[in-house]
């Protein structure tokens, strides 16, 4: 916690820290057994949702309802990692060799796309993750999610 990416101070990022490490550590107990798992993958999803300008906590929710925090996890689609990226990115936003199941470049891509769709839905979170999740027109998957970052996820600012 000595380098608090994306964090205003040290004292937010150890409460924010500590307080979704505890949360994580009770919704998936096996993908993320010790805290320091818990507390480095925290780190870069923070960092990461920041950089995108996207609420941490709602990037927790999709990677929640995604892969339940499945670094390894593969869609019926295809859609590989925490944040269950296409595999098609890579040709449109990084490079052929980017590997997907590598947590840091997942999130990067996940965040940065999540922050294309809600820049292009003008701030519409439920069209936003709609297009995220390639379901545009129905409401089930982006329901999913907020439901996921108000019951569990959720922080009062």
């Amino acid at each position: 916690m000595a380098a608090p990416d994306g964090f205003e101070d040290l004292f937010d990022a150890q409460v924010w820290l500590l307080d979704m490490q505890s949360r994580l550590a009770r919704r998936q107990p096996k993908a993320y057994p010790s805290r320091p798992r818990r507390l480095a993958l925290l780190e870069r999803v923070h960092a990461e949702a920041r950089r995108a300008g996207l609420p941490p906590e709602l990037v927790l929710a999709l990677i929640d309802v995604e892969s339940r925090f499945q670094p390894a996890a593969v869609s019926s689609a295809g859609a590989l990692g925490l944040m269950q990226v296409m595999p098609f990115w890579k040709a449109e936003i990084g490079r052929p060799q980017d590997d997907l199941h590598d947590i840091d470049t997942n999130l990067r891509y996940g965040c940065t796309i999540l922050a294309h769709y809600l820049q292009r839905e003008r701030g519409d979170w439920t069209r936003a993750l709609a297009r995220y999740n390639g379901s545009l027109g129905r409401t089930i998957y982006p329901e999913q999610v907020m439901q996921a970052w108000f019951t569990r996820w959720w922080v009062d600012r």
